[in-house]
C-alpha cells in the first residue's frame, strides 16, 4: 500500500491546513481499511491512494477552512457513505461529537470497523435521512448537519435540515458553479425555517473545483417537515 502520510501532510500545507503526524497516521490507516474492504463492497470509485488523499481526505477536511468545529459540539453526517466528510473530520478534531447516519447497514459496519481501528468514537445510525429527522433522538438537536451527497440542493435541504438546532449550520458539499442550486433551493431553506449563510469556493490540488454552501437554521423548524422520501422526490419543495 503506497504511504500518503507525507504526500497528505504537503498538500493540505498547501491549502493553509495543517496535518499533524498522528492524524497523517490516522488517515493512511483509513486508507488502508479503505482499500480493503473496497474490495468486498462498493464504497469509492476513486482507489488510487494520492487520489484518495486529494478528492476524499482533503476535500473533507478543507470544511476547517471555513467552519470552526468546537469541540464537543455535535455534527451529523447525513448519507455518510464510506464516512466523508464525518470521519474525516473527526482524524482532525477528535473531541467533536460526531453521528454517522446512512440508509445502507454494511456501510455502518465497515464504518465501525474504521473507528475501532483508528481509536476514534461516534454513533452509527442505520436509517432514511427523512425517517431519522422526524425521531426526537435527532431532530433539531446537532449543531453542524454535512452531506456530501449528489442529490440536487434542494431535496438535500429537506433531507439535512431538519437535524439542526437553533443557530446549527448545514454544511452542503458541491462541485463547481453551485448558482443554478441555490437558486432552486431558495423556496427549501426559507420553508424549512433557514437562510443561506455562505458560499465558498475553492480547488483541490490537481485542479478540480468545489463549493461549500453554508446554511443557517434561523427559525424553528415546521411539524410539516420532513415529509415522506416519494413527495419530497416528486414534489421538491
Amino acid at each position: 500500500m503506497e504511504d500518503i502520510r507525507i504526500f497528505l501532510t504537503e498538500s493540505a500545507a498547501s491549502c493553509g491546513i495543517e496535518v499533524t503526524r498522528e492524524q497523517a497516521e490516522r488517515f493512511q490507516c483509513y486508507l488502508e481499511l479503505l482499500t480493503e474492504w473496497n474490495q468486498k463492497m462498493n464504497l469509492t470509485a476513486i482507489t488510487a491512494p494520492k487520489e484518495v488523499a486529494v478528492k476524499h481526505f482533503l476535500d473533507s477536511i478543507l470544511i476547517l477552512k471555513y467552519l470552526e468545529l468546537p469541540e464537543g459540539k455535535r455534527l451529523i453526517d447525513v448519507g455518510t457513505g464510506a464516512g466523508f466528510p464525518g470521519v474525516a473530520l473527526k482524524i482532525m478534531r477528535p473531541g467533536l461529537d460526531l453521528t454517522l447516519l446512512d440508509g445502507l447497514n454494511k456501510r455502518l459496519v465497515f464504518l465501525q470497523s474504521v473507528l475501532s481501528g483508528l481509536n476514534l468514537s461516534a454513533k452509527t445510525v442505520h436509517a432514511r435521512a427523512e425517517e431519522a429527522g422526524r425521531r426526537p433522538e435527532y431532530r433539531a438537536r446537532f449543531d453542524f448537519a454535512a452531506a456530501r451527497a449528489v442529490a440536487p440542493l434542494n431535496l438535500l435541504c429537506e433531507y439535512c435540515l431538519p437535524f439542526l438546532n437553533m443557530g446549527g449550520t448545514f454544511v452542503a458539499m458541491k462541485g463547481p458553479k453551485p448558482e443554478e442550486e441555490l437558486h432552486a433551493a431558495k423556496n427549501a431553506v426559507s420553508l424549512l425555517g433557514c437562510e443561506l449563510s455562505a458560499v465558498h469556493a475553492f480547488t483541490l490540488p490537481g485542479g478540480d473545483s468545489r463549493s461549500l454552501i453554508l446554511i443557517r437554521r434561523t427559525k424553528p423548524l415546521s411539524d410539516r417537515y420532513p415529509r415522506h422520501g416519494s413527495k419530497i422526490a416528486k414534489q421538491p419543495l
